[in-house]
């Protein structure tokens, strides 16, 4: 899958299912250095992602400083032909002061055995 570049940062589009819905989202950052993969309550709201009584809210924390999030298990995330079926992500703000609608995270990376090509722009799965 095809990287696009923009301000230093790596980004894909991804898309989400979920309990019937789907929706693509734009703009995901590829970051090695986030743990988790982080999506935008904004966009995952519209497909009925929201928070349940249940939920329990935390805080991550990274280089763009601290946010609020809950976690929820997506029945699947694609990027590319890489699609990873009952998928935990961490839904927040996302607001970081530059348009990102997501991180995508060395927890996605690692399962989808991706390999980031920096010479190609390209990021390949071997999953």
């Amino acid at each position: 899958m095809k990287l696009t570049l923009r301000e230093g940062l790596l980004f894909v589009p991804l898309t989400v299912a979920y309990q019937g819905h789907s929706l693509c989202i734009s703009d995901i950052v590829v970051d090695t250095g986030s743990a988790s993969t982080l999506l935008s309550a904004d966009y995952l709201a519209s497909i009925g992602v929201v928070p349940e009584p249940y939920d329990v809210l935390y805080t991550v924390r990274g280089v763009g400083g601290t946010e609020v999030v809950f976690s929820r298990s997506l029945d699947q995330v694609q990027v590319g032909r890489c699609t990873l079926r009952d998928f935990a992500v961490e839904v927040g703000s996302v607001e970081y002061g530059f348009n990102i609608n997501g991180i995508l995270g060395t927890d996605f990376l690692l399962q989808a055995q991706a390999v980031i090509d920096l010479q190609t722009l390209q990021l390949v799965f071997h999953a």
